[in-house]
């Protein structure tokens, strides 16, 4: 008898969490979770810059940005810069509208450039600077019912260790991205 009970009793459980496991893909079934983006800005100035972002709710994401210079023209000191960042939007729509974000910025800077007081350019010849950043942003996403996004950002933070080795002592952070959510 126990091991009927116990029987029907693990049925009935396996039914439950497959009853509850329904209705959750049911209530949010054009939620995407995950967005990847392309900034058309820097793409312009010979950098590249692409995002992952990770939809926690409707309400807060986490992300990571990775930055390359594979042009030296238009940014010679850049070497690559990687930003992982929090999210929070204030949208009506799923993960969308305006947004504040908080942001770290670990990079690699030439430190060829030095610029004075009067806006002379200098050039040294030291070796790469590594440091770390923190900074704000704030900005706005949209997204079409099909999944494109279109994303505008402007933020600032500032270096933490080595602002005194190069002229690079504000980090600013500002995109024109396209992307596609899946």
């Amino acid at each position: 008898m126990k091991k009927t009970l116990l029987t029907i009793a693990f049925l009935l459980s396996l039914f439950t969490v497959r009853a509850q496991s329904q209705n959750d893909t049911i209530s949010n079934p054009f939620e995407k979770k995950n967005d990847v983006k392309l900034n058309l800005y820097f793409t312009t100035l010979g950098l590249f810059e692409a995002t992952y972002e990770r939809n926690i709710n409707g309400k807060s994401s986490m992300g990571i940005t990775g930055l390359y210079a594979f042009s030296k023209k238009n940014d010679e000191d850049t070497n690559f810069l990687i930003s992982p960042f929090y999210r929070r939007y204030f949208g009506k729509k799923y993960a969308s509208g305006f947004f504040v974000e908080g942001f770290a910025t670990f990079g690699s800077t030439d430190g060829k450039q030095l610029t004075d007081m009067n806006g002379n350019i200098t050039l040294n010849e030291g070796p790469d600077v590594l440091d770390l950043s923190l900074g704000l942003s704030f900005g706005c996403k949209w997204v079409t019912k099909s999944g494109i996004i279109f994303e505008v950002l402007v933020g600032m933070g500032g270096n933490l260790f080595n602002a005194d080795k190069t002229d690079h002592d504000v980090i600013n952070r500002r995109a024109i991205s396209i992307g596609y959510r899946f």
